[in-house]
């Protein structure tokens, strides 16, 4: 995978550079900052697509217990999104699924299921 970052996967993450001006950074930092701002782009766009939005145009089916869901945070770097499996659904008075039980390596959290991307793989059975 370091094709992808320009490192390797373990390593710690450079600071965020985004906001300096170019002129007052190094080439290295220049570099960074490329970087940087295509994994920001790259996030919420390809992050975007996952959700598919219908727009009411089409049922899309509920999100499901045991699936596994990225949880958008804007506040993170690349290669560090906070990934769970979705312990409870939530559904509000039109029996749509609002609001989700996750757990993360972190611990349970309640979010929203609009700040959830669902990844496609097969959900884990139960026994």
């Amino acid at each position: 995978g370091h094709f992808l970052i320009g490192d390797a996967l373990t390593s710690v993450p450079e600071p965020n550079v985004c906001f300096i001006p170019q002129n007052r950074l190094s080439h290295w930092q220049r570099t960074q900052q490329i970087t940087q701002q295509f994994w920001a782009r790259w996030y919420k766009e390809y992050l975007s697509l996952l959700q598919q939005r219908q727009k009411w145009k089409t049922d899309s089916a509920n999100i499901q217990p045991n699936q596994l869901v990225v949880i958008k945070d804007d506040n993170l770097p690349p290669l560090q999104w906070i990934t769970g499996r979705v312990l409870e659904v939530h559904p509000g008075a039109d029996n749509r699924v609002r609001v989700v039980t996750v757990k993360t390596s972190t611990g349970i959290y309640k979010r929203a299921a609009n700040k959830l991307c669902i990844l496609p793989v097969e959900p884990l059975q139960t026994q």
